[in-house]
């Protein structure tokens, strides 16, 4: 073969990369992966292109992705419109009657149907759902203490309609994944009176990631990953190695309930969790089928 007649070197590069990709592909057929997606990389419709371009090729090799989105800086565009004041607790929000309206009324409703739509247009099919459809996430009040500053003594703190996952009854998804469709989920729970509950995105796909056996956990956010005192990528961490990284201050503020929602899934069956950047074109696939990886991986250990 002349040289004139060699195969483009970009079209080789994107063959090998196939190539690289194939026994990640074979590895993971027919596996779950559970995806986290927010931040404000949903605010781009590039990133949002992207990211339902990414979810849909998994889909079509095999892997069952679930996805479960966040909405928080949506939610606080909306109630800054409304001239209702939001006040956080260790980053989340508190979450009077009317603020828990407005929040479905964003998460379910325009983030959920967005990212339904994006999929759509990347060829898929999604079916966007809260915990409150069939009723697969029962969920109860979360309860959190803090620490006064001028007597150091812990009091309870009232999140208000703030809740966190108590059940999860997966066949709302399985029922939709076996059908070839992909689910995509609103952080929204339900208790056994009918009342709502609103739930923090990384929590809720922690939970129906456990629930679910899934092989992957990825949580999506505004950082490459755990990053050392240097600043340099941490990208591989056991349960072990965070606890002393949390106790010497490595890990710290946002980060902290992140990696707990990682550790917790991990403990109840998930093979591992990954922490991403999802302003990164399609970081999730770099990470899945390449041997490079693309943020920090948490396993067992």
């Amino acid at each position: 073969m002349t040289a004139d007649h060699l195969p483009d070197p970009e079209m080789l590069a994107k063959a090998e990369t196939l190539v690289e990709a194939l026994p990640y592909m074979q590895r993971y057929e027919g596996a779950t992966f559970v995806v986290k997606y927010g931040g404000h990389a949903m605010g781009d419709p590039a990133a949002a292109r992207d990211f339902a371009q990414d979810i849909v090729l998994l889909k079509a090799v095999g892997i069952n992705p679930v996805v479960v989105h966040g909405g928080g800086p949506q939610i606080g565009e909306m109630l800054g419109r409304l001239g209702v004041e939001s006040r956080f607790v260790d980053g989340l929000r508190v979450t009077d009657a009317e603020t828990a309206k407005i929040a479905e009324m964003v998460l379910s409703g325009a983030i959920n149907k967005e990212l339904v739509s994006w999929i759509g247009q990347a060829g898929g099919r999604a079916i966007g759902v809260s915990g409150k459809d069939g009723g697969f996430v029962r969920a109860e009040k979360l309860t959190r203490a803090a620490r006064d500053p001028e007597s150091n003594i812990e009091r309870a703190v009232d999140l208000g309609f703030v809740g966190e996952p108590a059940e999860v009854d997966r066949r709302v998804i399985d029922t939709i994944s076996s059908a070839g469709m992909i689910p995509v989920v609103a952080p929204i729970g339900v208790d056994r009176e009918g009342q709502t509950w609103n739930i923090n995105a990384d929590t809720m796909a922690g939970a129906i990631a456990a629930a679910l056996g899934a092989a992957r956990l990825f949580l999506l956010t505004d950082v490459p990953g755990v990053l050392d005192r240097e600043g340099r990528l941490l990208a591989d961490l056991t349960p072990e190695a965070i606890a002393g990284l949390v106790e010497d201050g490595t890990i710290s503020r946002g980060m902290i309930p992140k990696i707990e929602t990682c550790v917790r899934a991990v403990d109840n069956g998930v093979d591992a969790a990954v922490i991403l950047d999802g302003r990164v074109p399609h970081a999730m696939l770099i990470e899945i089928f390449t041997r490079r990886g693309a943020g920090t991986l948490v396993g067992r250990g």
